[in-house]
């Protein structure tokens, strides 16, 4: 005989009230949108001089995080001869942000990069990215005749200034960077519409051009004009103008 079919269990009130119920999936936690302390401070030395100093602050500004700024006098003994490329390090320019102590410009770079991502300090695009690391990096560490014979000086101008040829050498490859780059990315800036980590440590490399009275192609000329027409640097250039201290090695003709 074949067994009987059991009828399904009936639903108890529990269950009947918990399908009733409606639930309410609750909302994943988002992630706290990081938003940089403004409880920055930004060492730098003297704006007349300081070619690293000028890149910091650049990088700061173009960052757009809000900083306070502290300035070491170009006359104390180890700022001098960072100025004067006689130490063994560079300290300066030196951001403290957040319990961050980042002394570096190009850890100063990418630490800003990583707080202030809007900024675009680094193309978005992986290729450029790699690019962009590349010629910054041949800035920190490269064109040390070029340093050295055309030491950056805002408050002068030396036109029809010779340059030997190691220097010019630097210069030539310089030019080559620059136009490489402006044909790739299309410009204005080196990586296109935005400013980025490039622009930052180049920027001191066209007013060594302006005071040097380097001649240039119509590309490169464009681009130090382009450069030295930023408001951030007609105020720095403003503030290197009033400094009260000179270097007397720096302000001979060569």
């Amino acid at each position: 005989m074949a067994p009987t079919a059991q009828a399904p269990a009936r639903p108890t009130a529990a269950k009947k009230a918990a399908a009733k119920k409606p639930v309410s999936a609750k909302p994943a936690a988002k992630a706290p949108k990081a938003t940089p302390a403004t409880s920055a401070t930004l060492t730098i030395t003297s704006k007349n001089y300081s070619s690293w100093s000028l890149r910091g602050w650049l990088l700061t500004r173009f960052a757009g995080l809000p900083f306070d700024e502290k300035v070491l006098p170009p006359d104390d003994p180890d700022t001098r001869a960072e100025i004067l490329l006689l130490a063994s390090s560079i300290r300066v320019p030196s951001l403290v942000h957040a319990g961050t102590h980042v002394w570096d410009t190009l850890a100063i770079a990418e630490y800003l990069n990583e707080v202030c991502p809007e900024a675009q300090l680094l193309p978005a695009d992986r290729a450029a990215r790699a690019h962009c690391r590349a010629i910054s990096g041949e800035m920190h560490s490269g064109f040390s005749a070029l340093r050295s014979s055309l030491p950056m000086n805002l408050r002068a101008h030396f036109p029809k200034f010779k340059v030997w040829s190691r220097a010019q050498a630097d210069i030539d490859r310089i030019c080559d960077i620059w136009r490489e780059c402006i044909q790739t990315y299309g410009g204005p800036y080196l990586f296109g519409e935005h400013r980025t980590v490039a622009d930052a440590m180049y920027a001191p490399v066209c007013t060594r051009f302006a005071t040097y009275d380097v001649p240039l192609d119509k590309t490169c000329a464009a681009y130090r004009d382009l450069m030295l027409g930023q408001a951030e640097m007609k105020e720095w250039l403003r503030a290197a103008k009033a400094e009260p201290t000179d270097i007397d090695e720096l302000d001979v003709e060569f």
